[in-house]
């Protein structure tokens, strides 16, 4: 294979992802091909010309999620605390980051270890990521690429072998359902290319980190969890409709939400219901959220107890305020499922 120095992927080209991956099947590569746009890439393992993991820089744990979400209707431990534990865990704010350490291949790693999925679910789940991502890839007209043998998921465990042919001609009638343009069929391991391509390049990667390293965290987090049992949360907001989405947002097999749409009753609900954790609208009539903020922590129960400011604004001057008052945390609205439970779990996990 011939060598293109590192950043030639900048310089895109005419692609032809099923010529990339009929050459890889047919040399029984092994190695990772990673695909470059202007705002995302795509990286594909092989070993012996198989497929052991395909991943997407764009979503790549909201994509996970949403098939471990699938996954939990028959799993009832891989509920959303698990799963937001996970993206603590692994996500990082930046996704390419992501994809380039294999973060979402070592949070199916970590699930495994800590027994939410076995090594069966856990080969589905990795060929149903799959199927999404080579769809993403085989739509692609332009970009880059560059390969590189050395970059493997050696020191992983392994979960599957996957026929790259079989995966390829799923995608391309999901693809024709959709009425997407489309190339033709990935030639079978050998046979000869109906579109030439240059040599796949080589170039140095950096390679997977380890994930074990957060093993013992997570342990300690599941012993918490396990000992605590259902976490309350008490959510103070005069509007209903939001108060219904917390409620819809966190799970019931994790968390008993008292609603509580009345700010001058609150004080007295949550001496009743005690909570682990509450959320504070910072904007309700009669006493707005700063007020009840100080009320609790001058109160001996609530002194120490993990307090959300929930607000539409994000100006310095509201967020010093939720600090005078020794709130614990700004969510702002409108905020998305994930959002709500990364505060939660950061502030109890």
């Amino acid at each position: 294979m011939s060598t293109t120095p590192i950043g030639s992927y900048k310089l895109f080209q005419k692609l032809h992802p099923l010529s990339l991956l009929a050459q890889l099947t047919s040399r029984r590569a092994t190695g990772c091909l990673r695909v470059y746009t202007e705002t995302t890439s795509w990286s594909i393992y092989l070993e012996d010309g198989k497929l052991t993991y395909a991943s997407h820089s764009d979503k790549v744990f909201e994509r996970l999620d949403n098939h471990l979400r699938r996954l939990s209707q028959q799993i009832p431990t891989l509920n959303s605390a698990a799963r937001v534990q996970m993206r603590l865990m692994f996500e990082t704010n930046n996704e390419n980051q992501s994809t380039s350490s294999n973060a979402d291949y070592h949070a199916i790693c970590w699930l495994a270890a800590q027994d939410y999925i076995n090594p069966v679910q856990a080969a589905d789940l990795i060929e149903e990521l799959a199927k999404e991502v080579l769809e993403s890839f085989l739509a692609l007209k332009e970009g880059s690429y560059e390969f590189n043998s050395e970059i493997t998921l050696d020191g992983l465990p392994k979960f599957c072998s996957l026929d790259l042919r079989l995966i390829v001609e799923h995608c391309q009638k999901h693809l024709r359902n959709r009425q997407v343009p489309i190339q033709s069929p990935l030639p079978a391991a050998g046979s000869s290319l109906s579109t030439p391509t240059s040599n796949i390049p080589q170039t140095p990667l950096s390679k997977p980190s380890n994930f074990a390293r957060n093993s013992d965290k997570n342990n300690t987090f599941s012993q918490k969890h396990a000992s605590k049992g259902i976490y309350t949360i008490a959510c103070i907001d005069d509007s209903q409709t939001v108060l219904n989405s917390i409620k819809h947002f966190l799970d019931e097999e994790t968390f008993h939400v008292v609603l509580i749409n009345d700010p001058v009753k609150a004080l007295m609900q949550i001496l009743r219901s005690k909570p682990d954790l509450i959320l504070l609208d910072i904007e309700m009539p009669n006493l707005d959220g700063y007020e009840l903020c100080s009320l609790l922590r001058r109160h001996s129960q609530f002194k120490d107890t993990p307090i959300i400011m929930v607000t539409g604004k994000t100006g310095f001057i509201d967020r010093a305020k939720a600090k005078m008052v020794r709130s614990s945390g700004y969510l702002t609205k409108p905020f998305t499922q994930s959002d709500l439970l990364k505060m939660v779990f950061k502030h109890i996990g």
